[in-house]
């Protein structure tokens, strides 16, 4: 994963590290040598659009359904909160990032945009506490029922608050290619920890049912929600794991125009697809849910 030109960055945007990068040049192609292969950046510009549109109204649906929830409440519910507030600033940073490109190009905002996915390449460390906390709940219940404190959650929450920005002003400041080894590590963990939890997960609640003889609603619910949860880690973390140690095996224009910008445009994606997975489960879409199939019964009848 080690790699100078793993860098979330200027795989996107050729002005994040560079205050004094090529003006003018049109959206779609970061290199001259591009031209002749945009799509890569015209995927990257569309999930930047897309998570704009979708992913930011999402992800204040999400803060206000936890902040104004009183009742049946999840103990990952702060880790998701602190994930839909740096994924809402993230999304929102898209058109100062077209005006800047366009119009403006000024260095200070450089800056900005430089915290901004520094902030983005390490909000998935809150992804592997919701994946802790439930791993605890389901394999060692025991566990889980000594500590379902919250304050003991708002801790981990100031440690992962304080690991991020370390991270994002080191970026920032420095420049990326000065955490390009703690990013490409960072992932690399934080996606083994990932499938670790959810398969194991998945392996104990499919035991629990197997025991049982049949499946009990809520097992069967959260054993759909898991794999739904692991399909989401492998689409949308999988890529730069899988594909960034052999960078060196590609030429300049497939690495640069079309695989790298691709890749960290698939895991922008989930500033979106993650609260659209919460939203699944608030108790108005149930109810939503359950309006619609009455009515539905209502005019088979």
């Amino acid at each position: 994963m080690v790699h100078t030109s793993l860098n979330h960055s200027t795989s996107h945007y050729m002005n994040s590290t560079s205050p004094t990068g090529l003006h003018g040049l049109p959206l779609w192609y970061q290199y001259p040598l591009c031209a002749g292969a945009p799509y890569g950046f015209i995927f990257y510009y569309g999930v930047k659009m897309f998570n704009l549109v979708v992913g930011a109204p999402c992800n204040f649906l999400v803060i206000w359904q936890i902040a104004t929830k009183k009742s049946d409440a999840s103990t990952s519910d702060i880790f998701i909160f602190n994930l839909a507030v740096l994924d809402t600033y993230f999304c929102l940073m898209t058109p100062v990032e077209l005006v800047n490109h366009l119009l403006l190009d000024d260095s200070r905002i450089w800056y900005f945009q430089r915290f901004a996915y520094g902030l983005k390449d390490l909000a998935v460390l809150f992804l592997v506490c919701i994946c802790l906390d439930r791993y605890t709940a389901v394999v060692h219940p025991v566990l889980f029922s000594g500590i379902r404190d919250n304050r003991i959650r708002t801790g981990i929450c100031v440690v992962v608050w304080g690991l991020i920005l370390a991270y994002a002003v080191s970026k920032c400041i420095l420049g990326s290619k000065s955490v390009n080894s703690v990013f490409s590590g960072a992932i690399l963990f934080t996606f083994t920890i990932m499938v670790f939890c959810n398969i194991s997960i998945i392996w104990v609640l499919r035991r629990t049912v197997a025991g049982n003889g049949a499946r009990h609603p809520v097992k069967q619910k959260a054993f759909k929600m898991v794999l739904t949860i692991l399909a989401i880690i492998v689409v949308n973390y999988l890529p730069p794991v899988a594909l960034m140690p052999f960078a060196s095996y590609y030429t300049f224009v497939e690495f640069n125009c079309q695989i790298r910008t691709s890749v960290f445009s698939i895991m922008d994606l989930s500033c979106s697809i993650e609260p659209l997975l919460y939203l699944t489960k608030m108790e108005f879409m149930d109810g939503c849910r359950c309006r619609f199939t009455e009515k539905t019964q209502d005019v088979a009848t």
